[in-house]
């Protein structure tokens, strides 16, 4: 149970839900008890008035005595089922009182959830699977739902009732009262016992659920990649044998619980045969009546629904406890990120890497040594390598996407962690490599980064970044909805509706992450022109392979393994006849022999 007294919280947040819950409880207990002592005494009128009828027989009064016998069972008829309606009142009360605040704890918890994952960093997400992300958020949260609801309210339910039957058991007859409870050592037993198997099965469950969420989600995101290697037939099979090991899991819970249910069952029936077989010796004994036999029985009766549902109830504890186990493991992470300087300032633009290093923590692989470099506000600025030189690392530095392991980066000679995040990143426009377009309209995506934004800035930002032309060819123009991951567009129209994402917020700097590759000269051309005429003394960043894209910037930096080894303008590389004006060669030789 310790992991699920994170729920503390909440509770104490929702308590004036479960005191009237708790309230509501008893009152309904109560209402189902008293029928019992009712049905007792109305055995023993019956009883009584079968021997006084007997006595008047061959007599008017015997009509007078079946008349008051009639309308006596009449009324208790009538007293039972008030009882039973008023009951009724109350347990529709509990329920809409507890069961509603699970569903509030539900809403809270998923947006606690969603929230922190938010606040986490690009290494948790490296490090984790989406699918199995996603579980957490709703299939472990409904899990653990179904405790704070229905588990609490059954398991209240079930003591209150408890309670109030073993009162009114041992105020007829103790003896009695022994004997019907005298099975339920064994019942503790096998709860304890079917608790824990219960847990392992749990834990294994929702394990192999999050293993296939993952699964099915990665392949359904490569659903391209399938089809075109022709792997459906394999994808299938591992998909198969999965859920064949999810089935097996889940086959182990579900005959424990079904061996659990009829030994409830069998327990409660041995209760009923010992307090009609001890009862029956009272009765002759004169210790007690036939009535209150008949009360023992309706006690049993009723205690047979909630003791059978203390396994269903343990059932769903055990398996909640699993499931804000694994909540809870991400919930306790900080993240590695944080920012706890909350002023507003405009940024001016100037950008300064003294002696930083990085290496990312999740696979140990070192991206970045001893970078220096200074760029003016208002300047241009090119970074180009080889693949795995670290380029987009060094972009992602200046977003802190992560935090640097040695030396500074300076934002206008303030020291970055220092800097209020949200509002930097404001003022920044980040185009990723790998575009991602969200399952929305164009106008959507474009506007983005922007919280209010008019249909004109939207159509100057498609113009700036070439695609204004596609997209009014499209039969609903900016309304166009886009499937997921911008599925609907070419790779090239992608790109450029990202590119006019960033432009939309006239950044104080603009970074483009090898984002033009996608996109021919021409239209490469057209973008770098508009953005020059855009970002007319603001700073602009960009990543690229191709020599032709960077060679009008203010200054080149030239990446491998990580460090720089040149740097300056496209002329004054091209003079050094370094590994740049091997690159510019290569590149000139690929053209011509197109």
């Amino acid at each position: 149970m310790k992991h699920l007294a994170f729920l503390n919280k909440y509770f104490y947040k929702y308590k004036w839900w479960i005191i009237p819950g708790i309230f509501f409880v008893i009152i309904s207990n109560i209402f189902g008890v008293v029928p019992a002592q009712v049905v007792g005494h109305a055995i023993n009128i019956i009883t009584e008035n079968i021997s006084i009828y007997s006595l008047f027989n061959g007599f008017d009064r015997q009509e007078i005595v079946y008349s008051i016998f009639s309308y006596s069972l009449f009324f208790f008829g009538l007293l039972i089922l008030a009882l039973y309606l008023l009951r009724g009142l109350f347990l529709f009360f509990m329920r809409q009182t507890i069961i509603l605040m699970s569903r509030h704890i539900e809403y809270d918890m998923k947006n606690e959830i969603y929230a922190h994952y938010q606040e986490l960093s690009l290494g948790f997400y490296r490090r984790n699977n989406t699918g199995d992300l996603m579980n957490r958020a709703t299939e472990d949260v409904n899990r653990v739902r179904m405790y704070v609801g229905p588990a609490i309210m059954y398991a209240i339910n079930t003591a209150v009732l408890f309670c109030l039957i073993i009162y009114f058991m041992f105020s007829v007859n103790v003896k009695l009262a022994l004997f019907c409870l005298l099975p339920l050592p064994v019942l503790v037993i096998t709860i304890y016992y079917v608790n824990t198997l219960i847990n392992l099965k749990s834990e294994k469950i929702q394990a192999q659920l999050s293993k296939l969420s993952s699964f099915v989600q990665e392949r359904f995101s490569g659903i391209r990649v399938i089809k075109s290697y022709v792997r459906e037939a394999h994808n299938q099979e591992i998909f198969a044998n999965e859920s064949q090991i999810y089935k097996h899991n889940a086959m182990g819970l579900v005959k424990i619980q079904a061996l659990f249910y009829p030994s409830m069952l069998l327990l409660v029936g041995l209760s009923t045969i010992l307090t009609v077989f001890i009862g029956g010796k009272q009765v002759i004994e004169g210790a007690i009546t036939p009535g209150n036999i008949a009360e023992f029985i309706v006690y049993v009766n009723q205690l047979t629904f909630p003791v059978t549902m203390l396994g269903w109830v343990t059932t769903l504890i055990q398996r909640a406890a699993a499931s804000q186990k694994r909540i809870n493991e991400f919930l306790q992470l900080k993240p590695d990120i944080i920012s706890s300087n909350t002023t507003t300032q405009i940024i001016e633009g100037k950008i300064s890497f003294k002696d930083v290093s990085f290496t990312y923590p999740d696979t140990g692989i070192t991206a970045l040594k001893n970078i220096n470099f200074d760029l003016e506000k208002g300047q241009f600025i090119a970074i180009i390598g080889r693949t795995g030189s670290g380029k987009s690392t060094l972009a992602n530095l200046i977003m802190r996407m992560y935090d640097v392991d040695s030396g500074a980066i300076l934002i206008d000679e303030q020291e970055l962690k220092t800097i209020n995040l949200n509002n930097y990143r404001n003022q920044i426009g980040f185009v990723p490599q790998e575009v991602f377009l969200f399952s929305d309209t164009i106008k959507n995506n474009i506007a983005f980064g922007l919280s209010t934004v008019t249909d004109e800035e939207v159509e100057r930002a498609a113009t700036n970044a070439a695609v204004y032309n596609n997209i009014i060819n499209f039969e609903k123009k900016f309304e166009t909805m886009l499937g997921e991951r911008g599925i609907t567009l070419s790779g090239g129209q992608k790109q450029r509706v990202s590119i006019a994402r960033a432009l939309i917020k006239e950044p104080k700097i603009l970074i483009f992450d090898d984002c033009l590759s996608a996109v021919d000269t021409k239209t490469e051309e057209e973008i770098l022109n508009n953005l020059g005429r855009i970002m007319l003394g603001k700073t602009s960043i960009i990543v690229a392979h191709r020599i032709s894209t960077i060679k009008n910037a203010d200054k080149i930096i030239v990446l491998d393994q990580g460090m720089i080894i040149e740097q300056g303008t496209h002329q004054e590389l091209l003079n050094k006849a370094g590994m740049y004006a091997e690159m510019y060669d290569n590149q000139l030789l690929e053209e011509e022999n197109r």
